[in-house]
């Protein structure tokens, strides 16, 4: 007599607890599906091909072509190929005359920043 209540009552857990995970498992698969953002449109495939086309056809201009930087300062592009062949011959001329003429260059291409205006608080 005492048996069958005990069975009735670990069925009846079982059931609960499978229908329990049966929720939870179909409440993580409707939130899966609900928060997936849309594929993207041909559209906008399009105008990031585009976009990086032009980006890489100016890293392409820049890197293997010459010309003006700055006209006002007077710096100017040039390929890496020359610009490589241009150094070497100075290194190997006079080490310590081409560190100081790159450092002058790097410092006449980029100044340093203004100072900071003063604050108002101090």
């Amino acid at each position: 007599m005492n048996s069958e209540p005990r069975e009735r009552t670990g069925l009846v857990y079982t059931a609960a607890v499978l229908g329990a995970l049966l929720i939870v498992a179909g409440l993580v698969f409707v939130m899966l599906h609900s928060t997936q953002p849309e594929p993207l449109g041909a559209n906008r495939v399009a105008e990031r091909t585009k976009a990086l086309g032009e980006l890489r056809g100016y890293e392409n201009d820049a890197l293997n072509t010459t010309g003006w930087v700055d006209p006002a300062k007077g710096l100017v592009r040039l390929r890496i190929e020359d610009a490589m062949e241009i150094v070497e011959r100075e290194w190997r001329a006079n080490p310590s005359a081409a560190r100081s003429n790159l450092i002058a260059r790097v410092d006449k291409a980029n100044p340093p920043p203004a100072p900071p205006a003063p604050s108002p608080f101090e």
